[in-house]
This record gives structure tokens, C-alpha cells and sequence, in this order.
């Protein structure tokens, strides 16, 4: 007692704590520092209880395997959550987290598809329980609601982003889900494909989305989707490739009787390794060659790409089957074959290939032909590759380099084969003639000259007949040229993109009224049955005439809304 009473004897009150006429008298002296008051907006709120306003929409994405969950104005989502096997226990189940736990290792269950314990849904539902894919749904909101949103239950926007093709069961389970659990006044649907290429910087693209159970390419031009053609060639087949991959070197280091056991063919096709090893053993060491080394393994049908400086060497893979565990050595070139042969179908032959496993390149380049030309043009120099499968290195430069390969070998024409390369080469033989044959009366006109009439008004066909100059158009294009930047067309060209989420964040913060906006009261009433079955709507007011029995305070309401992509 004795020191404390000595320590403030020797520090005045003061200067520990001023009284209110030392800060009257500091605060009209210039350049003193003070903080300035805070105006606080009701007595029960505190000023520093948020830093965002009430207003701010959420955005939610959904994928077959991932929620991911943000505010509007912000370029990454706060929480990104998956929905496997280790996400779905109970509240309270840590066992996990325990020292000597071990996770279930090995093949899936009899009966059981591969990597369906990770999916939320998929695009059959036949055998699809919609009540668990609801309980799903409802855990991974509120998961994001209470640990990294930190927000309370009160009426918000929400901007659902979903992939432009889904079941309508499936869609209003989802749409249920949120209106009856949660206190949204609205939700506002968008497409991925259209937000990704927003997210780039574009209004018109060649979208290839790599998911994990699908990929789908999407013709876009002035924010609207124009064709759309999907394969089943995904980061699911490539996980496949990688497990029957990792699976057959690990019979080889096994005994005897499970290498017999593999020669007699019984096993041949069975993944031994789960799904969980595959992806994790992908996330480290997939890869993917290059044209270039593609196209020289192949013509010296080596297993090994000697272009790649690390293509011959040695990596170490630990795997877990049972209570066993194998170390396994495998060169780093034979983690690029997986990946090639999902995706691109370099171990068949495409007179093998069935029209829903398109591979993506070929898939890309059938998407363009299918676009009218001024939209190929432009979608051909601004083609945007995403998804979980473009993450793997090399895949977004062979996925162009391969399109722009068949764009130089077959041009614009949709017809192959045989017969159609000689009616090519034919063509090109009757051009050049054409041009020779056209050249030499220029040559004879200015060397001879006839009285006949004929001879000067000789008819030149239409096809090489000049095209006449319009000066109207000449004018407005130099007009446009002065005011406009100039566009990159028909030069194949990649673009990268921050995806589709930062896209909707976007979107989301500019306050754009969207097309498929779904109000709660009308959504709970009717349901989808409510919506409008025409897919073109527009948002813009437009001006209508009244006739005598119209009110119009309702002719302008939208009193109807529409699913729009999804109808």
C-alpha cells in the first residue's frame, strides 16, 4: 500500500486523467489533437455495432458441392462450404479432431455411384431425397450466418447464383428452403455463365464451364445466353482417371495373389482409393501438357513428354487403404494422363465417342458453329474458361490452343469426312483457276485493241464482281470508329475471369434490377406454377396505351414475374 500511495503522490491527478476545463481550454488551441464526438443515432444503438448498411444484399452460390456465401461490393465470398462426409456430423461430434482418429479409407460402398456422398444434388434425381437436400441447404446457411457472417435474422435481398440448367423440383425446393427459413423479401436468380463473363469485363463470351459432374459451354452475346451444349467429361471423370490410375500402381506393389487376382480381370476396373485420396493427390500433382508436348508424344508414342524439364522425375505418394499404408513412386509425367483423358479423350478415338462426352476443346469449337456469324466473331477472341477443372495447371492454354488447332485444320464448315475434304480441296483448286483465268483478259486490254463492242462490257459474274461502296454506311462507321474502342474478332483468344461469384458481388452492389426476381408473398402463394413461361423479359418500362377499360395503376405493374433462363 505503502508504494501505491508513494506512486501516486509522485503523479498528479492531472495528468492521469485532465478535468473538463484542461479539454475546453485544448480543444480551441489550433492543431491540438482530440477525438472528434460521435453522434449516436438512438439511445438503445451502438455507433460501432456495424460497419455495413441494412440495405446490403447477400450473395449465395450454389454448386453441386459448394456454398459459397459474401456480402455485395466485396470481390471474394466470405465462407466457402462443401457438403461431404466430414461436413455433416453432428453438433457436438469433434471425433475428428481426435488424436488417433482415422477416417474411412478404401472403395465405396456396393450400390453407391462415385463421389455421391459429396454431392448436394445432381441433375437426375431419381433417387434424390429433396428433404436431405433441403436439410443440407438450411445447415450450410445458417453455418454461414452465425460463424463468419455475424449477421441476425432480418428481412435482406439475397442474390441466388445457380448454373442456367436445373431441374424445377429441384429449383423449388431450394427457393422453398430460403423463403420459408430464413426472412428474405426477395431473391433475385442469376446465371453463372453470365455473371462469369461480367466478372471478366464482357458482354459477350464463349463461357466453358468445368464443373465437377458436368461441363457446359455457353454461347453469350450482349448479356444474353444464346446456345448452350454440356458433355460429361468433368473434374468428376478426371477424379475417376486419377483413382484407376493410383489404383493399378498400387496392385503392382501389392502381393502376389492380388496381382493374380488383377491378370484374371476380376478387379480390373475397381478404384481401390477413395475419393478424398484422388482429390487430394489431384490438388498436389495433376497437370496438364501443353499442345505442343501432346502433339510430340504422340507422334513418337513415348509415355513421357521430354519436352517437360520434370517430366522424368520421381514423386512419392502416400496412400491409406485399410490400416495399411503404401508409398508409392510414379513418374510426374503419368499425373498428366488422368487429366488428359477426361478431359480431352486422348485414349479413344473420336469415331468412339458418344455425343454427351464430347471432349472440351471439340465441344468449344461445335458451340461456335452453331453461333451466328457476327456473334462467332466476337465470342471466338473472348473465350473464358472456369470451373473447378480449369484450376489445374495447363488447362486453360490447351483448351484454346486445341480450338484454335481445328479452326486453322477445318475452318467454318460443319460437314467432316472424307468426301468433304475432297470437295474442299476442289474448291480450292477451282478459286485458284478462277483467279488465273480472271487476270489474263486484264493482261490482253492493255496490249490489243478491237472495234467491237462486246469485248469492253464482257459480264463478270456476280461472285467476282467488286461490291459497290456505300457512302451512308462509310460515313458511320468512321463516325463509330472516332467514339469507340476497336474489338478483337475472329482471333482465338482465352480471358480470364474472377468468376462467378465476384461477378453476382457485382452485379449485386450496382443495384441492378434483375429479370428472374421472386417475390416471397407470390412465390409461397402460387409457387413456380405462378411464374410466366416467357423466357424474354424485360425489365426497362415501357410505354403501353390505354384503352377505355384498363385501369393504369395496373398496367405498368409487373404483377406476373418469370423464370426467366430457367422457365
Amino acid at each position: 500500500m505503502t508504494a501505491a500511495a508513494g506512486y501516486f503522490d509522485r503523479k498528479p491527478t492531472s495528468s492521469i486523467r485532465p478535468g473538463l476545463s484542461t479539454i475546453q481550454q485544448s480543444s480551441t488551441l489550433p492543431g491540438s489533437p482530440h477525438t472528434p464526438q460521435r453522434t449516436i443515432s438512438s439511445a438503445f444503438s451502438s455507433p460501432s455495432a456495424s460497419y455495413r448498411a441494412e440495405d446490403d444484399a447477400l450473395v449465395f452460390e450454389l454448386g453441386t458441392r459448394h456454398f459459397s456465401a459474401g456480402f455485395a461490393g466485396e470481390s471474394a465470398p466470405r465462407c466457402t462450404l462443401g457438403f461431404g462426409p466430414e461436413d455433416a456430423r453432428r453438433v457436438g461430434d469433434y471425433r475428428r479432431w481426435q488424436t488417433h482418429y482415422k477416417r474411412r479409407t478404401g472403395g465405396r460402398k456396393s450400390g453407391e455411384e462415385w463421389g455421391q456422398d459429396y454431392e448436394l444434388w445432381r441433375m437426375d434425381l431419381r433417387g434424390i431425397d429433396l428433404g436431405l437436400v433441403d436439410d443440407k441447404i438450411e445447415r450450410a446457411v445458417r453455418e454461414a450466418y452465425t460463424k463468419y457472417l455475424l449477421l441476425d435474422q432480418k428481412p435482406r435481398r439475397l442474390m441466388l447464383v445457380l448454373p442456367p440448367v436445373m431441374p424445377h423440383p429441384l429449383l423449388a425446393s431450394i427457393l422453398t428452403t430460403l423463403f420459408t427459413n430464413f426472412q428474405y423479401s426477395s431473391i433475385t436468380l442469376l446465371s453463372t455463365s453470365i455473371l462469369t463473363a461480367v466478372a471478366a469485363g464482357l458482354r459477350s463470351a464463349l463461357v466453358v464451364d468445368i464443373g465437377w459432374a458436368e461441363t457446359l459451354v455457353t454461347g453469350i452475346f450482349e448479356y444474353r445466353e444464346v446456345h448452350h451444349t454440356r458433355s460429361t467429361r468433368a473434374v468428376r471423370t478426371m477424379s475417376q482417371e486419377m483413382g484407376k490410375l493410383l489404383s493399378q500402381e498400387l496392385r503392382k506393389v501389392q502381393d502376389a495373389s492380388d496381382v493374380a487376382e488383377v491378370q484374371n480381370g476380376q478387379e480390373e476396373e475397381a478404384s481401390v482409393v477413395d475419393l478424398a485420396q484422388c482429390e487430394e493427390v489431384m490438388g498436389r500433382m495433376a497437370w496438364c501438357r501443353t499442345y505442343e508436348q501432346s502433339r510430340e508424344r504422340d507422334t513418337t508414342k513415348e509415355q513421357t513428354a521430354s519436352a517437360s524439364p520434370a517430366s522424368g522425375s520421381m514423386m512419392s505418394v502416400a496412400l491409406s487403404v485399410g490400416a495399411s499404408q503404401t508409398i508409392l513412386q510414379m513418374p510426374f509425367s503419368a499425373f498428366a494422363n488422368p487429366v488428359e483423358s477426361a478431359l480431352f479423350a486422348t485414349n479413344c478415338a473420336m469415331q468412339d465417342v458418344d455425343d454427351h462426352e464430347q471432349p472440351i476443346h471439340f465441344l468449344a469449337y461445335k458451340a461456335l458453329l452453331h453461333l451466328p456469324l457476327d456473334v462467332r466473331g466476337i465470342c471466338t477472341s473472348r473465350i473464358v474458361v472456369t470451373g473447378g477443372g480449369s484450376h489445374f495447371p495447363g488447362v486453360k492454354e490447351r483448351i484454346v490452343d486445341e480450338v484454335n488447332a481445328l479452326v486453322q485444320a477445318r475452318g467454318w464448315d460443319p460437314v467432316r469426312g472424307v468426301a468433304a475434304d475432297v470437295r474442299r480441296e476442289r474448291l480450292k483448286k477451282a478459286s485458284c483457276n478462277r483467279q488465273v483465268s480472271t487476270k489474263a483478259p486484264g493482261v490482253q486490254k492493255t496490249t490489243e485493241y478491237t472495234d467491237e463492242p462486246d469485248s469492253e462490257a464482257r459480264p463478270v459474274s456476280a461472285a467476282l464482281a467488286n461490291q459497290e461502296k456505300d457512302p451512308v454506311q462509310e460515313k458511320l462507321y468512321r463516325d463509330q470508329a472516332k467514339t469507340m474502342k476497336p474489338q478483337v474478332s475472329g482471333v482465338v483468344r482465352g480471358i480470364e475471369s474472377l468468376g462467378a461469384w465476384a461477378g453476382g458481388s457485382l452485379v449485386a452492389a450496382l443495384r441492378v434490377k434483375g429479370i428472374v426476381e421472386i417475390d416471397k408473398e407470390r412465390f409461397l402463394q402460387h409457387g413456380l406454377a405462378g411464374a410466366s413461361k416467357d423466357p424474354e423479359v424485360s425489365v426497362v418500362p415501357q410505354r403501353q396505351s390505354f384503352g377505355p377499360g384498363l385501369q393504369r395503376g395496373t398496367a405498368g405493374d409487373r404483377s406476373s414475374w418469370t423464370l426467366g433462363a430457367w422457365a
